[in-house]
């Protein structure tokens, strides 16, 4: 039986504070990825919108896709 070795995850504000750029741009870059891209929503008991949330394999998506924005943006940040 193959199991989910997904053990931590990090928030949009996390990732985008280790990166250096906006929550906003990261939640706009990462619109269409989808579960298999490492892209989660994470719900607390009180909480009906969620938090973006990102395993390492999507932080790798989130790094791959700022570095087309700028490519094709360089003057945005």
């Amino acid at each position: 039986m193959q199991r989910n070795k997904v053990h931590h995850v990090y928030t949009v504000e996390r990732v985008a504070r280790d990166l250096g750029v906006s929550e906003a741009l990261i939640q706009e870059l990462t619109l269409g990825l989808e579960p298999e891209d490492g892209v989660i929503w994470v719900y607390g008991a009180n909480d009906d919108e969620g938090i973006l949330a990102f395993i390492d394999e999507g932080i790798e998506e989130v790094e791959l896709l700022l570095e087309e924005y700028h490519r094709v943006s360089p003057s945005k940040t």
